[in-house]
């Protein structure tokens, strides 16, 4: 399941937390199902990354782009 945040101007840890369970639901469901998490901004990227939501199995955060 593909999350695209490239709109999203807001994030706070409850958001963190719906994204966790969510991660957890598919990993029950089925093994091979991932959360792919793409187009965070800067500051939810580094909000993700001090949550640990990057560690959790089947999370998979894609990498920030490179800023022109």
């Amino acid at each position: 399941m593909i999350v695209d945040l490239t709109q999203l101007t807001f994030a706070d840890a409850s958001l963190m937390l719906d994204l966790a369970m969510l991660a957890r639901r598919l990993r029950k469901q089925d093994r091979a199902l991932r959360l792919r998490l793409r187009g965070a901004q800067p500051h939810i990227h580094r909000l993700i990354e001090y949550v640990g939501l990057q560690r959790l199995a089947g999370v998979m955060v894609e990498p920030q782009p490179i800023a022109a």
